[in-house]
């Protein structure tokens, strides 16, 4: 048998559907605590979310100006229609794909790798590991977004001078003179700051994945990359999924960075931004709403889509019914 029949057979074996047993008394009792404990945040939360989602919507459908407040006329769905059929918003959508889509697959890399060191690491350096690592997640965001502003700036920035010597780089080099170079910097921001939120909720899962399925795994010859793809990954599956779906959401919101930033300059401008600066700037309160809730459906469009893509079933890897 080679090795990797061998390591299939066992992850099999390990898979094969159980029988579906009644939930404990326990079980019961730990779900009734968890909905106490948490059903008064989710009802404050549902609050607080709710409103702002139903005054935006009603809002879209008229055209609404704050200079004018008594001339809002109902206008039905003609913001979506001139939101949709806008190169500016079409742009806007396209760079925040970019961003997102770049900044989850890089950090989901850099995240299992910091997650693997922090799991393999001594016990006595763990600790160290992860307060070193959590660092840069722990700084606000805005901070940081200013940091590495000033750190590519042509004026003030170290970044050319300390990496001239690279042949793409030199000191007269204006990285927000541009579009690539821009994002570059924005999404590298993104990276450096949110990778460590990545590698905690992949070391979670690391920490899921039983012993026994590698050490058979390993037993059988498995090599390395065998033991991942067919025993890591797959009792991960949850834990990615997670990591996936929190940080494409986090992503697609993105805000701060570029506001900071290039503030929209450059082709750099994204969902966010372009509704803040409809509504805020423009006082278009019903196509800044239109943009809005547009955005928010995307939202629940990529949820929709990182569910169905893993189909996790945590009841299921349970053995509950």
């Amino acid at each position: 048998m080679t090795a990797e029949v061998a390591t299939a057979q066992t992850v099999e074996d390990a898979a094969r559907p159980r029988r579906k047993v009644a939930r404990s008394d326990r079980a019961r009792s730990e779900a009734r605590l968890g909905w106490l404990l948490a059903g008064p945040a989710f009802v404050v939360m549902l609050l607080v979310t709710l409103y702002p989602i139903l005054q935006a919507t009603y809002d879209s459908l008229f055209a609404y100006r704050l200079t004018a407040p008594d001339d809002k006329e109902f206008i039905g769905l003609r913001n979506y229609v001139e939101v949709l059929t806008d190169s500016v918003f079409v742009q806007a959508l396209l760079v925040t794909l970019l961003i997102m889509v770049v900044s989850v697959v890089v950090e989901l890399l850099l995240g299992f790798a910091l997650a693997l060191v922090m799991h393999r690491a001594i016990t006595q350096l763990r600790g160290l590991l992860r307060t070193v690592i959590l660092v840069p997640y722990g700084i606000i965001t805005v901070v940081s977004a200013f940091a590495w502003f000033y750190a590519f700036d042509i004026n003030s920035g170290f970044v050319n001078h300390w990496f001239s010597w690279l042949p793409f780089i030199d000191t007269d080099l204006n990285w927000f003179a541009q579009q690539g170079t821009s994002l570059f910097v924005i999404i590298a921001s993104e990276i450096w700051k949110t990778t460590p939120f990545i590698s905690l909720l992949l070391l979670a899962g690391l920490a899921q994945v039983p012993t026994e399925l590698e050490e058979a795994a390993e037993v059988d010859g498995a090599t390395w990359w065998q033991r991942m793809r067919k025993v890591v990954l797959p009792n991960m599956k949850a834990a990615i999924m997670v990591a996936v779906l929190f940080r494409a959401l986090d992503a697609f919101r993105i805000f701060d960075n570029v506001f900071i930033m290039t503030n929209g300059a450059n082709g750099t401008t994204v969902l966010s931004l372009l509704a803040y600066r409809t509504s805020i700037g423009r006082l278009e309160i019903g196509l800044g709403s239109a943009i809005s809730v547009i955005l928010f459906l995307c939202v629940l469009l990529i949820c929709f889509i990182a569910i169905k893509l893993f189909k996790v079933n945590l009841a299921g890897a349970r053995g509950e019914s």
